[in-house]
């Protein structure tokens, strides 16, 4: 039965007046898109030609193992490993099945085992070389040789899901990790210390969505998981597919649900263990030429226009959600996919930056058929964008001209604002400035808005809580110290969380130990710092000591969350009502809750008014309470009326409170 949507889509983006003229532009793309996904399927559907890890790759079948690989290139292929001593044998040479350069061998059963190690040892005109299989899905290191290998995976018992997974809710709650620098230990964590230990941790935090980064094979641990080599395959420093696969399950049972960072924006240049060269040509998966390498990132860029290319990447997509059950995915680098330019050295400032010969219209094709086979796939999946530029239509429906299909977008304009009023005097902070950046998104798309992700920390960054204490970090952070650098830092940490969760449109999004202030930055081991693990792993102690200031950021974290639960928060959008910019106050409504900033380094208000709607309100959550490391200036529990104050002819009602500096309180509106 043929998937493919009807012809004539012409619904408009959402109204938007702007994209009036560019009517034509997003009409082209939806067709490109409908062409595309009718030249790869041939009447059939995405879903089944998303389907090439089931024929490519070694499988056991029929009794028999038989192993596949596209290599057009190649004069010749043998199958290398612990069976052959290594050693190139002709009862191990492939064959060459089509000149689409697909190549074949059947083996007997008896001939590979568990955990043999293989690779390929592929001959092409004028040279060769040993490679790692493209669908490989289990990858490991040599201790010794530290060369990669591939490893036959097939263990007697199957591993067996046993929870489902959890229902979606309005509020996508992200708790973004990396399972590596998961433990307190300087080395690397692992799958099975991360379910016992972690997962339980961010379930009672209160998030409900765990992005795990770096989970597909890299060769270079200090990558962060960008510089991917095997596709298919998990990083076996982490542990084994059984081992991934109870954590994923462990985490549907705990009400969470697991996405993965999935990087098809690039790949690593290696050769051995990569896709690069693996048939003797640079051109096999990657574009040929400079237009094939990203000079900034050090790695080679795909040709999403290929028949084949498009093969490999929705088959991954379809792999990860049928093999280990997980529900979904945030794709790393869609700017770079987006453009030729790959968004280095470009300011988006008009709707011409996303109409241009500088789109890589083929990478937004591919995009876009992602989306629709992973929601075919799992209609309860979650797609999410790293984007930028803020091309429109990237997360509209693809039901709309020039829809690309995502979920959710980051909106990475807000992480960058707060970095920047971070390293400003208080006093000059904007209200309003800081209103329109926590709420300018488009209105037909989702997003997912945060104050810091790892993005933060890395590659020479600061965590929020030491960009905005500093040294004073580390002598400074004990229980009743006195220190103006420290109560600055703690109590803006909270503010801008709160800020940033509750004015969010669809979601908000936290990396692993940043919600109790985790310190200082992220450094995995390289040459520079003598290969040490001190700033690749997670202090969770900091947060368990009474005698620190960390524990109470959690409390407040963990408070924030259980309100946005609680109030249903994101069942409605923010409705601003004031940005005062002499008394720095900034506060607006949002689905019955009150929500007033008072970011005054040093200018509590007293009888502050404020007007809302009339009635009584409640006090239910306030950032200076001792529980969460303020100073308590304010009674708990208190209620508020309005008071009726005639101007002219009208009559409005306004709250007046006394609100202390650097102060964000929540008041409830009781009917």
């Amino acid at each position: 039965m043929n998937s493919m949507r009807p012809q004539n889509r012409r619904k408009p983006l959402s109204g938007d007046a702007l994209l009036d003229t560019y009517l034509e532009h997003l009409c082209r793309r939806s067709a490109m898109i409908l062409a595309t996904e009718n030249r790869l399927t041939a009447g059939s559907n995405l879903k089944d030609f998303a389907s090439g890890h089931e024929y490519f790759g070694l499988h056991f079948r029929d009794d028999q193992w038989v192993f596949r690989e596209w290599a057009p290139n190649a004069s010749a292929i043998f199958l290398i490993g612990d069976f052959s001593d290594w050693e190139i044998r002709s009862e191990f040479e492939l064959t060459l099945l089509n000149p689409r350069g697909i190549w074949e061998i059947t083996l007997p059963k008896d001939t590979l085992a568990h955990n043999m190690l293989y690779a390929m040892q592929v001959f092409w005109e004028g040279g060769g070389g040993i490679r790692i299989p493209a669908y490989a899905r289990r990858v490991v290191q040599d201790e010794h040789t530290k060369l990669f290998c591939a490893q036959v995976w097939q263990p007697k018992t199957p591993f067996i899901f046993k929870n489902r997974t959890p229902v979606k809710t309005h509020e996508l709650l992200i708790y973004e990790a990396h399972v590596g620098m998961a433990t307190e230990d300087e080395r690397v964590g692992t799958f099975v210390e991360f379910e016992r230990d972690i997962l339980p941790r961010i379930a009672a935090s209160g998030y409900n969505t765990v992005q795990l980064m770096a989970v597909l094979e890299h060769p270079y641990y200090g990558s962060f998981g960008y510089h991917v080599a095997g596709y298919f395959a998990l990083s076996s420093r982490f542990g084994t597919p059984e081992e991934f696969k109870s954590l994923v399950d462990t985490a549907h049972g705990l009400g969470l649900r697991i996405i993965i960072d999935l990087v098809h924006s690039h790949a690593v240049k290696n050769q051995r263990e990569g896709l690069g060269n693996l048939d003797g040509t640079s051109y096999q998966y990657f574009h040929q030429g400079e237009r094939g390498l990203h000079a900034g990132w050090d790695s080679l860029c795909f040709d999403y226009y290929k028949h084949e290319v498009l093969h490999f990447l929705l088959s991954n997509c379809r792999f990860w959600l049928d093999e280990y059950h997980v529900d979904g995915f945030r794709f790393d680098g869609v700017t770079s996919m987006l453009y030729h330019h790959h968004g280095i050295n470009s300011v988006f400032t008009s709707y011409n930056d996303y109409f241009n010969d500088q789109v890589d219209e083929d990478a937004l094709i591919y995009l876009a058929l992602a989306n629709q086979l992973i929601h075919e796939v799992n209609p309860d999946a979650i797609t999410i964008a790293e984007d930028v530029s803020g091309m429109p239509g990237l997360a509209s429906s693809l039901e709309e001209s020039g829809g690309i299909g995502f979920d959710y977008r980051l909106a990475m304009g807000v992480t960058d604002f707060w970095f920047k009023l971070f390293d400003l005097p208080d006093e000059v902070w904007n209200m309003g400035g800081l209103w329109h950046e926590l709420t300018n998104r488009r209105k037909d798309e989702c997003t997912i808005s945060y104050v810091e992700c790892h993005d933060q920390a890395i590659v020479g960054g600061q965590t929020s809580i030491f960009r905005l204490i500093g040294g004073s970090m580390y002598n400074a952070m004990h229980a009743g110290s006195s220190n103006l650098q420290v109560d600055r830092g703690i109590a803006i940490h909270k503010m801008a969380r709160l800020a940033t969760a509750a004015s969010a449109a669809n979601g908000y999004l936290n990396f692993m130990g940043n919600e109790f202030g985790h310190p200082e930055w992220i450094d995995f081991p390289r040459e520079g710092n003598d290969w040490s693990h001190r700033y690749a792993r997670r202090q969770w102690s900091l947060s368990s000591d009474p005698e620190l200031r960390f524990q109470p950021l959690a409390r407040f974290d963990h408070a924030m969350l259980s309100l946005i639960k609680q109030y249903d928060l994101y069942s409605m959008l923010p409705q601003f009502l004031k940005a005062d910019e002499l008394a720095h106050i900034l506060a607006f409504e949002r689905n019955g809750l009150i929500f007033i900033f008072n970011f005054h380094p040093s200018e509590s208000q007293a009888d502050y008014p404020l007007e809302v709607l009339p009635g009584e309100y409640h006090l239910v959550l306030d950032s200076d309470a001792h529980q969460f490391g303020g100073f308590n200036r304010l009674e708990a529990n208190q209620k508020y009326f309005t008071l009726p104050d005639k101007i002219g002819s009208a009559i409005c009602h306004r709250l007046h409170f006394y609100l202390p500096s650097r102060t964000a309180i929540v008041l409830k509106e009781i009917h």
